[in-house]
């Protein structure tokens, strides 16, 4: 018995292999689930919800409005942190099995290895630049630049990463979009099968990295030096040209995979429009008069929320069915404001909505900017924001046509509208630009929709973090990174000035 025991143990490895299984990942299953993963985790009631949806004011919490007012749970700034970087770890994956000789045979079965490298190094640049916008200094991985302060990502040396500089990071950031664009052979697939953000096509993959990179060099222009060339090789390498190029992820028309921030209304009831966007949606602030997206962003008050669970939401006929939630409210005037108030739309709160990565329209408003605050290129970004949003083309021609002239200030309000559900991109705007400049600022008073049990039909926007006037122009690193890796956590926060709300980002002029 001992001997055939023994003789089976020997072979065990053998007998326990699949033969029809591989050893690796498969680089789809890795790229999908990361790609997804980091949507599901930060476009949820949570990261997007309760923090950055409102700090835009696109929205307005129904209660709990002390997030409103900036006292957000800090775990929700740790789900930010901890999912960026699982999702960052199967990106480098992706790159890892396709630049080892003894997967890289393998993994090109699944597509060309240079496809799915510069893919993950595109994704890679996504989720880090979304992570210093938010953070400032953080630990950085990069595949193309050995930098002795890169350190993220490499958990078998090292537990403890340092934070790269800001500087360093939004420069190498730059330069991994540039030469992954360069590494796509656009004669074969990104992945042969499967490929849910680009539709395994390297042409839209590509027009992504050069859009990204005038993204990033437009934010730090004047602040990192080469950025300005960056802008210029971006366009001319080939950015986006039609809302065909809108890079996004549509979930499943169902209740098991659908998107995760209409998921959240299947338990919760929080959030509403915000009344600072809808009074610049009717044209009641700015001056660009009522703007047919309010139809799709907004629902009539009628719309309760059983509508929104079972599906039977209806768009408004008139902007007159419409009220935001008044923004900040002290929490005991909530309820008395929560009812009269407007959930979002029925083309937002849908199980098959697309969440944008990036779109087309905001690619026309940088060249706008690029091009001296182009009119062409300003009303280009408008009239594709409300085609991606299906607004009925003849209310598209008239809009259009009554834009006000290119300038700064109406370039980027117009951005920020098209921005809504982006609200990352659109508060990173905010503190580099100061636009739109109707939001409602702490110290400053506002009507309520319907006056209050008390009679009350004002109140003061009210910041509940100390000596915070404006907007938070970053958030805390999580407790984690501070118990676990405390000494690069001291060095990071001495360096960015200071670990608080209020310290501002190396391209934050406003």
């Amino acid at each position: 018995m001992s001997l055939v025991l023994n003789s089976c143990a020997d072979k065990f490895d053998e007998i326990d292999t699949n033969p029809n299984s591989t050893e690796n990942p498969l680089p789809t299953g890795l790229f999908n689930s990361a790609n997804k993963e980091y949507v599901d985790y930060t476009r949820d009631g949570w990261v997007s919800g309760r923090m950055m949806l409102p700090w835009v004011q696109y929205s307005a919490q129904r209660q709990y409005t002390e997030e409103d007012r900036y006292q957000y749970r800090l775990t929700t700034g740790t789900q930010l942190w901890t999912r960026s970087y699982y999702v960052a770890q199967d990106y480098k994956k992706i790159i890892d099995l396709n630049t080892d000789p003894a997967t890289a045979a393998q993994m090109s079965n699944y597509g060309a290895n240079v496809n799915q490298i510069a893919a993950a190094r595109i994704m890679l640049s996504y989720v880090f630049l979304n992570l210093a916008d938010a953070f400032g200094d953080i630990p950085y991985y990069s595949y193309g630049n050995k930098d002795a302060d890169f350190q993220a990502l490499n958990v078998n040396e090292n537990l403890q990463p340092k934070f790269a500089s800001q500087q360093k990071v939004y420069a190498d950031i730059m330069k991994e979009l540039k030469e992954a664009a360069a590494m796509i052979d656009v004669t074969k697939d990104v992945l042969t099968s499967g490929d849910q953000l680009f539709g395994n096509d390297p042409e839209k993959l590509k027009k992504f990295a050069n859009s990204l990179r005038l993204r990033v060099a437009t934010r730090v222009k004047g602040v990192v030096a080469g950025a300005e060339a960056h802008i210029t090789d971006a366009i001319a390498s080939g950015v986006m040209t039609s809302n065909d190029d809108t890079v996004g992820l549509t979930y499943e028309n169902n209740l098991i995979n659908p998107s995760p921030f209409f998921l959240t209304y299947q338990t919760r009831s929080d959030f509403a429009i915000s009344k600072t966007f809808v009074q610049l949606l009717k044209g009641q602030a700015g001056n660009f008069g009522e703007d047919p997206r309010i139809f799709k962003y907004a629902s009539p008050t009628s719309v309760k929320i059983g509508n929104i669970r079972n599906q039977t939401m209806v768009e408004a006929t008139s902007a007159s069915q419409i009220a935001g939630m008044p923004y900040g409210v002290p929490s005991t005037l909530a309820a008395s404001q929560a009812a009269s108030s407007s959930f979002f739309g029925a083309s937002v709160l849908k199980p098959a909505y697309t969440e944008v990565f990036m779109e087309y329209a905001e690619v026309e408003f940088l060249l706008a900017e690029a091009n001296g605050w182009s009119q062409t290129n300003y009303a280009k970004g408008v009239r594709a924001s409300m085609e991606r949003w299906n607004v009925p083309t003849d209310k598209i021609d008239t809009f259009v046509a009554a834009l006000p002239a290119a300038s700064k200030a109406n370039v980027l309000t117009q951005k920020y509208v098209s921005l809504f559900m982006q609200p990352n991109e659109a508060w990173a705007e905010y503190r580099r630009t100061g636009y739109p400049n109707h939001l409602l600022l702490p110290g400053q008073t506002a009507n309520l929709n319907v006056p209050s049990a008390s009679g009350q039909t004002t109140y003061t926007f009210t910041s509940l973090i100390a000596g915070l006037n404006d907007l938070p122009t970053r958030i805390f690193y999580p407790t984690t990174v501070q118990t676990l890796n405390t000494a690069n956590y001291q060095a990071a926060a001495t360096a960015i000035g200071g670990d608080k709300m209020d310290t501002k980002l190396i391209w934050d002029n406003n």
